[in-house]
């Protein structure tokens, strides 16, 4: 199943604050609370690489719409109201980028290897790209601490981690590491995370961990 996930209305979710009435009631079953919208940004332009292949979804190489950011995943809608969702597991890394090109932008590297696949060490994993460019760009840093710390609350399942992620912090430190500012072909900031799994080991990946 591809990372990128055409969908054709905005998954189900709650405002911080309509999440904070939900728990002063104590639901008798915690997993009911619908997930919590962390930002939401008009006018962002997001570019797929490579581009999906025309279809009846309405989704393009290059898009502008609504990013919603939520708890269970990243989700992003056009004005038909189609547009698509990613699973936080898929984002292998996320990082600000400020190459001189695109100019300040959140960029997303995304797992493309079908589910119950393993990569071996020696094989390069499937990989796709996604550019989030919002219109101001003083919200690219928002846009990037909010996709942190919904990251963290989905550690690598496979990173041998104790589940307890770092909400503080924002992201946790089993699933995410530093990645190595000195790359060829982002500029990227030193806060991006990349997913200290399989990706790390592939010769060949795009943005390694020290």
């Amino acid at each position: 199943m591809p990372a990128i996930q055409p969908i054709s209305s905005l998954p189900h979710c709650v405002s911080p604050a309509e999440h904070a009435e939900f728990i002063s009631k104590t639901p008798e079953n915690f997993a009911d609370i619908p997930p919590v919208l962390r930002h939401k940004q008009e006018n962002v332009t997001v570019e797929l690489i490579p581009a999906p292949q025309p279809s009846d979804n309405g989704l393009e190489g290059v898009m502008i719409g609504t990013l919603y950011v939520i708890e269970s995943v990243l989700a992003f809608i056009l004005p038909s109201g189609k547009g698509f969702a990613v699973t936080y597991p898929r984002i292998t890394l996320h990082a600000v980028s400020r190459s001189d090109s695109t100019g300040p932008h959140v960029y997303c590297q995304l797992d493309e290897t079908p589910e119950g696949v393993e990569v071996a060490d020696d094989e390069d994993a499937e990989m796709s790209e996604l550019k989030i460019m919002p219109g101001d760009m003083d919200a690219v840093e928002k846009i990037f601490e909010a996709l942190s710390r919904c990251a963290a609350l989905h550690p690598d399942p496979t990173g041998g981690n104790d589940g307890e992620g770092d909400f503080d912090g924002f992201e946790d430190d089993d699933a995410f590491i530093d990645v190595d500012e000195e790359l060829n072909e982002e500029e990227l900031s030193e806060v991006g995370r990349v997913r200290s799994d399989k990706f790390a080991s592939s010769e060949d990946s795009r943005y390694k961990p020290y």
